[in-house]
């Protein structure tokens, strides 16, 4: 008794100042084991910044580590240099060396490891630019560090070593990434490796050895990354790394995470929620990355340095990211949200081609997946009237990734015959079983995929056509929004579906919308099978409802979802479908364009639906544990979901500025806003069990709809929500209390 009254007495003030140090709930292994697919990685990072660092191994159940990190470079990705510390000079040496290992250690900003052969205890934090090492040998060691880089040359500068590795070079535009390391203890001998595998004293090479005194028994290293030269990469470190203190620059990082991650307050006694919670918002700041190094940066996009006071953010995954993470980011890091949107507009002037980007990453624009949804994050910004940004030129980039590039997935053409059949036909045709296909800017692998790129090309055509209305652009807005209903010629009156026609536009026959249509379901959809799709009309979902003979019959399609069998063996399904993991009946929990699915209950009258099926999903698929996330978690793509859904709300529609209330998981939660405003959420009667919304005040006043505006968060105040066990099955059911849907003019 008296031992655990002292360790309460402790643990006291850490639980007082837990409000003030949300790091602490922070778990960088939760998903580092995949369901099937991608597992998450263990990120060491500073909010938005370059240097980012993996464990190098495949997943956690790896039994070796394949040297220590320098800097990943691309969203998960290998690091571009590997370092090997070890206790004795390597005779054969290769790229880097198989530790065995045990008590190994993540936090957002720290890692700490032991290496079990080597006898060697590794502690490491990082800055934005710069990292440090830090080295424990075993006594009567000769201690050698290892330095590889895959493709390129590492050079010595007296005590020092720089190098480059060139990471890609495409339609002549070659990125580089360069790094300028320095060491607490001069190092007795530099060689390197010749094209034969020998080492040799002083030569440059692709892998160096670095001995040092037998007598070194702690060895600091630390580190700057550029991606503009070496003289800067080490302009880089002098200026975040003066020193050789680590427990400085692990306090450092500490504090700016919790600066970050205190964006957002949750109050609650499940600390595996919080722990879910803040694990997904960390997550949210690993992408886009900052790429200004003081004012400058390199673009891939010309491969050109620029000169700039704005930062320039790159490795964006739009396709995943416009969902949830930039609404999100809009909302408690608005100054961010407008330099990644004003990136978009230098990357697209900068490219030969002026469209607007679509996978934006550090070697450049990569164009993958379907559709071009930047569209909608730059929307979403203005009409919540966030975006700085030049509103003409931003159309002008957007509508030419509509009308200029083709809108095959998975390329980066011009358009050409696939974009002239929708122009003509308004929607993208799908080949049968045993046609050929013959329009040569279709990607081999991913082919049409008809269905998902004619719905998504419809929703970019609505932004469009917002876009005109605001720009006064009359004509364009008349196309455009005739354009945003194309999604009503592939609906099959018959199933309520969403049918892929042939080019003659007949509807293609004997289709079985679980699993038909190849790999990933693309000769028809897209890594989700129809089921998913049925319901991607995120515009204009009064429409839908519309087309499927009102909210009766929308709500029982919304179940079946839920409730439909996979029809076959998971091995068989998953074989076909491997993204459409994390599954409550055809539902994927796993997949992005599920996302806004559970909250279209709120748009037939069935909000309570909506609070059932939330609190059903992330307690059953995102919880605080190795296997704790349902598929691939593409850099904060999914974890908004997660981090929007706990607080109680999430933004259905970028591009229409409102928010869909779901059911909250914290009795309080408060969201820092900018000018010094917040906006909380306030659970009455809050306990296990309690997801149902009895009724709800907005400012003091009665709320009766699931919804709320932009306009009445961003001013601040207070949504306050009385729970209970059971479902209120008046509140916001009333068809004037429906959430807004695009406003399209036929």
């Amino acid at each position: 008794m008296r031992f655990r009254l002292l360790s309460a007495l402790f643990l006291f003030p850490f639980l007082l100042s837990a409000q003030n140090n949300p790091i602490q709930f922070v778990n960088p292994y939760m998903g580092n084991i995949s369901h099937l697919l991608v597992p998450t990685y263990p990120t060491i990072h500073l909010p938005n910044s370059f240097l980012r660092a993996i464990p190098c191994r495949e997943d956690y159940t790896s039994d070796l580590l394949k040297g220590l990190p320098i800097v990943t470079t691309s969203h998960r990705g290998q690091s571009a240099f590997i370092l090997s510390p070890s206790t004795a000079e390597k005779d054969n040496f290769s790229t880097y060396i198989p530790y065995e290992y045990d008590l190994e250690t993540v936090t957002p900003n720290t890692y700490s490891v032991y290496l079990m052969e080597e006898k060697i205890k590794v502690k490491y934090a990082v800055s934005h630019q710069s990292a440090m090492y830090h080295f424990t040998f075993p006594e009567s060691s000769r201690p050698a560090l290892y330095l590889h880089s895959k493709n390129g040359k590492l050079e010595k500068d007296g005590k020092n070593i720089f190098g480059s590795q060139t990471l890609q070079i495409k339609d002549g535009i070659e990125t580089k990434v360069y790094i300028y390391m320095q060491f607490s203890t001069s190092f007795e001998l530099f060689m390197g490796k010749d094209e034969g595998g020998t080492f040799h004293g002083d030569l440059n090479a692709q892998t160096i050895q670095l001995s040092f005194p037998s007598r070194t028994d702690s060895l600091l290293v630390k580190y700057g990354i550029s991606f503009i030269s070496p003289a800067q990469a080490k302009a880089n470190l002098e200026r975040e790394i003066p020193d050789f203190d680590l427990n400085k620059l692990m306090s450092y990082g500490r504090d700016i995470w919790n600066r970050s991650l205190s964006s957002i307050e949750v109050n609650g006694n499940n600390d595996d929620d919080k722990t879910v919670f803040y694990t997904s918002l960390y997550r949210c700041f690993e992408r886009p990355i900052c790429l200004s190094e003081g004012n400058l940066y390199f673009s891939s996009f010309d491969g050109k340095v620029h000169r700039s006071a704005l930062p320039f953010y790159t490795d964006d995954w739009i396709w995943d990211t416009y969902r949830a993470t930039h609404p999100l980011r809009l909302l408690i890091d608005q100054r961010t949200e407008q330099n990644i949107l004003h990136s978009y507009l230098r990357m697209a002037q900068q490219m030969p081609k002026h469209w607007l980007p679509t996978f934006p990453e550090v070697t450049g624009d990569s164009r993958r997946m379907n559709s071009n949804h930047g569209i909608a994050t730059l929307l979403d910004a203005h009409v919540k009237g966030v975006g700085t940004y030049d509103l003409r030129y931003a159309y002008q980039i957007s509508k030419a990734a509509i009308l200029e590039k083709t809108l095959a997935p998975w390329s980066a053409q011009p358009a050409a015959g696939l974009n002239d059949f929708y122009v003509e036909k308004g929607y993208i045709p799908a080949l049968r079983r045993d046609q050929e296909e013959h329009f040569s800017e279709v990607h081999g692998w991913e082919k049409r995929q008809p269905v998902a790129v004619t719905l998504g090309t419809s929703y970019d055509e609505w932004c469009l056509s917002e876009f005109a209305r605001i720009l006064n652009e009359k004509e364009d807005y008349k196309y455009f929004s005739s354009h945003a209903l194309n999604y009503r010629n592939l609906f099959n009156p018959t199933t309520h579906f969403f049918h892929p026609k042939d080019e003659d536009g007949q509807f293609i026959s004997e289709l079985d919308y679980r699993w038909d249509g190849g790999p990933g379901a693309r000769l028809y959809y897209g890594e989700n099978n129809a089921w998913v799709y049925r319901w991607d009309v995120p515009h204009n979902v009064t429409d839908l409802i519309n087309l499927m003979g009102g909210r009766d019959t929308f709500i029982l399609n919304l179940d079946r979802t839920f409730q439909e069998p996979l029809g076959k063996s998971k091995y068989a399904f998953y074989a076909d479908l491997p993204d459409h993991t994390g599954n409550v009946g055809q539902f994927s929990m796993a997949n992005e364009p599920a996302l806004h699915i559970p909250y279209l209950y709120n748009y037939a009258g069935q909000p309570w639906k909506t609070q059932k099926r939330i609190h059903q999903l992330i307690d059953t698929w995102f919880r605080n544990d190795l296997m704790g996330i349902p598929g691939d978690e593409d850099g904060g793509g999914m974890s908004a979901f997660v981090v929007f859904s706990m607080m109680g709300f999430y933004p259905v529609t970028p591009g229409i500025p409102m928010y869909n209330i779901g059911s909250p998981f914290f009795e309080k939660t408060k969201m820092k806003l900018a000018y010094d405003r917040s906006f909380e959420i306030v659970a009455h009667d809050f306990a296990p069990g309690h997801k149902y919304i009895q009724k709800a005040k907005l400012n003091g006043e009665d709320w009766n709809k699931p919804w709320f505006s932009h306009e009445e968060l961003q001013k601040g105040g207070i949504l306050e929500l009385w729970m209970g066990p059971y479902p209120n099955e008046a509140w916001g059911s009333e068809e004037e209390a429906c959430p807004p849907s695009g406003v399209i003019k036929e």
